[in-house]
């Protein structure tokens, strides 16, 4: 399915070119039916997507998602593998490419910052498909305006009381856990928030509408009423909170571009197998000049976004720190 000549390229290493092919192999035998067509009921959209995490699992594709030694292949995230592992999903399925990133990003912040309790708590069943997870961090009146968040989280005796509500929250009701930010009051804005892991069947949680989207996965408003998680629930010291957020998405960040080179990749190749099997005045029209220079378009363009994604995965594997330049003019 389409050019692998990119994985040529200096930015990779000999392992990344044996995952792209084992995974390729075993797409080809557990997604190619799939295709992109997901259902738009509720109750068939959460089945498929835990099939879908449990096949990913079985392929051991989503250790990956988790660091060792609970269950993760590696001892840090290997941003470009996760990129990998991204695009070549997308090509087949974007359900199963969202099944499989939820899982890194709802449960990163566990891997970054968790205790090792918490992280042996979680981590395993999040490798073995076992345990869905779930990054609750938007709100109805701040998406991207983090400093602007509502949600609070009152110190209570050994415990926080959280109130409430998140919303475009991905896996939303199809979660174990989630990664909730909640402000606990230490000081204004960004500093003021905290990070906790809150488990779907805390009392006071609830899941209160869900989202019908073009490409549809579990995706819902979340409401918490009085909802009482213990301090040892908490991600990293009070005040945590948006590092915690931001070094979770720097992570991730790169591999957003990933997935859509692998939406571009897929419509590459539909493009090219309708250019040379529909006949216009006599013969193909991938045989037009026209036809011809809107491909060359679309693979220069390919290339180019795949040269920025990869320079951003290799960046945070091998120079380490923040890579969020490099993420966003992958994402463009």
């Amino acid at each position: 399915m389409g050019d692998r000549s990119y994985l040529d390229w200096p930015f990779f290493e000999d392992h990344h070119r044996v995952l792209e092919r084992d995974l390729r192999a075993w797409a080809d035998s557990e997604l190619a039916e799939l295709g992109h067509e997901e259902p738009r009921d509720d109750d068939a959209l959460n089945a498929l997507s835990l099939r879908l995490v449990a096949r990913l699992a079985e392929g051991g594709w989503l250790r990956y998602c988790v660091a060792a030694p609970h269950g993760g292949l590696t001892e840090k995230f290997d941003v470009r593998a996760l990129c990998i592992i991204r695009e070549t999903l997308a090509q087949y399925s974007g359900l199963a490419d969202f099944c499989f990133i939820m899982q890194g990003l709802g449960s990163g912040a566990i891997s970054l910052f968790g205790s090792e309790e918490l992280k042996a708590e979680y981590l395993p069943g999040v490798a073995s498909g076992e345990r869905i997870a779930a990054f609750a961090l938007s709100e109805p009146d701040s998406g991207s305006d983090v400093a602007a968040m509502a949600t609070t989280a009152r110190e209570d005796g050994d415990d926080y009381v959280i109130n409430g509500e998140k919303t475009l929250i991905s896996n939303a009701g199809i979660a174990a856990q989630y990664v909730v930010f909640a402000r606990t009051g230490e000081a204004p804005g960004a500093r003021g928030l905290s990070a906790f892991v809150v488990d779907g069947d805390t009392p006071g949680f609830s899941v209160t509408e869900r989202f019908q989207v073009i490409a549809p996965h579990p995706l819902g408003t979340l409401k918490f009423d009085n909802c009482r998680v213990a301090k040892s629930r908490m991600l990293g010291a009070p005040g945590d909170g948006f590092k915690v957020a931001m070094a979770s998405l720097d992570v991730f960040r790169s591999t957003v571009g990933a997935a859509a080179l692998g939406f571009a990749r897929c419509a590459m190749d539909q493009a090219m197998g309708r250019a040379k099997t529909r006949i216009s005045f006599g013969k193909p029209i991938a045989e037009f000049q026209l036809i011809q220079e809107k491909i060359a378009d679309m693979a220069l363009k390919i290339d180019a976004s795949a040269l920025l994604v990869y320079r951003s995965a290799w960046t945070k594997d091998t120079i380490g720190g923040r890579a969020t330049r490099e993420a966003a003019m992958a994402k463009l």
